[in-house]
């Protein structure tokens, strides 16, 4: 079953109340006419890396709840899981059962054995792709006292799966039928870009094969009845790829695109990129991770890009880089700005509601993430409590906290932009893009008899929606 075409909302299973059980009472609470969908930030037992180190996708973490909660959601809403394709716990069954018979156990083809890839120079450390500061391998002894040393390309908890081996492909089938059985429709694919391990290159996103990948676990989702988004931070051309492959991609070069336009009133480059962007993508302004600007280089040019990264550094926390693995010490450009979207947006009602309109008239499906759709604020005390960088923009919320921040003014105007996005027929129709000057922008939806438009004024940050009422056939207007 295609997809709805409302708003989805980005959550942890534990960051709002306690567990899936308090996420679901929130919704029904206040969300049934705001959301079509929700996606749930990962639900399984996991060791590292704040969920993202699963065990199995097999089972509900109990402290979690159970698979009967995910139901409750599932049988009223879309429903998007993670499917972490790169790699699995070292607690996991598999990789203990590794550790214990080493070379001869029944799992060891699922692991990236880096002492049988051959020599690896100082010049092929140099070019592969990390996301830590060490070289991408970790040692480890097996039961008989010998050892070997396996890809983690993550923290080092985290054990790289190998597709080059049909025993992956087998659990990750294994995986896709479990979780449709209990209600997904849309898998967002992790880290997928590390799948393609080749000496002499990044080990990132290597084509044509991280596509035969992709394509083959798509292929296993829609026979299962679900669709697939690839999630990947990079130059905004791999979303393209990702949607001509037939899959949904991100819009990741939307949220520091509005940022600028925002800050400078200047909507030149976001009419660019909105005239070419694909069609079939998921929209967001913030998630779990930072604001990412791999995304919008070459959407941006460079200066424009530094204005924004000075401009929200003055109201984050440290800035996430990217490093080398040839020299671990070294430090590139800057990943990801690690902030809340409502204080990158210096906490202006009016902005943030401006840029959540815009999102939501973007061609796509729109997610919003639980902070945002609190307009959250910096939460400094847990990132420091944890250590973490992104926790920034990951605070617990106690459902007395939410009975609150439901009652904010800037809330209250998001909640109705919600609720419009996801009941008004044209966003079924055609995009078009309306004339507007440079400090402004206009967009526009048809669907047959029913038409919507949007226009925002960047220099005042005022945002106002014009639609043609369905009983009466006339032109109403909604100041947002």
């Amino acid at each position: 079953m295609a997809l709805r075409n409302q708003v989805q909302l980005i959550v942890y299973p534990d960051r709002i109340g306690d567990d899936l059980g308090d996420l679901g009472r929130m919704v029904d609470r206040y969300l049934t006419k705001a959301i079509g969908g929700v996606h749930i930030l990962p639900l399984y037992p996991s060791n590292a890396d704040g969920g993202f180190s699963p065990l199995t996708h097999k089972e509900v973490d109990p402290a979690f709840g159970t698979w009967a909660d995910v139901e409750h959601l599932s049988r009223r809403f879309d429903l998007c899981v993670d499917l972490t394709l790169n790699h699995i716990s070292d607690e996991s069954a598999e990789f203990k059962d590794f550790m214990q018979h080493g070379y001869k156990s029944e799992h060891a083809e699922l692991f990236v054995h880096v002492d049988q890839m051959g020599p690896i120079t100082p010049d092929d450390l140099a070019k592969i792709h990390i996301r830590k500061e060490k070289e991408p391998f970790r040692e480890v002894t097996f039961g008989d006292g010998s050892s070997g040393r396996v890809w983690c390309t993550f923290t080092e908890k985290q054990i790289d799966l190998n597709y080059n081996s049909p025993k992956t492909y087998a659990l990750m089938e294994d995986y896709i039928k479990f979780l449709t059985a209990r209600g997904v429709n849309l898998f967002r694919l992790d880290a997928f870009g590390y799948t393609t391990k080749k000496i002499g290159t990044s080990c990132f996103l290597v084509e044509p094969d991280v596509y035969d990948i992709l394509k083959w676990i798509d292929e296993i989702a829609r026979e299962h009845g679900a669709e697939t988004l690839p999630e990947v931070h990079d130059h905004s051309s791999y979303q393209y790829a990702i949607a001509l492959h037939g899959m949904h991609p991100y819009s990741f070069a939307l949220p520091p695109l509005l940022l600028y336009s925002l800050f400078d009133a200047n909507s030149v480059y976001l009419k660019q990129w909105l005239r070419m962007c694909p069609r079939n993508q998921i929209t967001v302004l913030d998630t779990h991770d930072g604001i990412c600007i791999p995304d919008v280089e070459g959407v941006l040019p460079k200066a424009e890009i530094q204005a924004i990264i000075d401009n929200v550094s003055a109201r984050s926390a440290d800035p996430i880089l990217r490093r080398s693995a040839a020299n671990v010490h070294s430090v590139g450009a800057i990943y990801q700005l690690t902030c809340t979207y409502y204080d990158a947006l210096k906490r202006n009602d009016d902005a943030y509601i401006a840029a959540r309109a815009i999102q939501f008239f973007t061609p796509g499906i729109p997610q919003v993430y639980y902070v945002g759709l609190f307009a959250g604020q910096n939460d400094h005390e847990l990132m420091d409590a944890t250590g973490e960088l992104r926790d920034i923009n990951r605070h617990r919320y106690t459902l007395e906290e939410v009975d609150e921040a439901i009652k904010q003014p800037v809330v209250r105007r998001q909640l109705k932009l919600m609720e419009f996005r996801c009941s008004y027929p044209a966003f079924n129709g055609v995009f078009h893009l309306q004339y507007s000057n440079d400090s402004s922008v206009a967009m526009c939806w048809r669907d047959g008899t029913h038409t919507c438009e949007l226009f925002v004024d960047l220099n005042f940050k005022k945002t106002t929606i014009r639609y043609i009422e369905e009983k009466s056939r006339r032109w109403l207007s909604m100041t947002c």
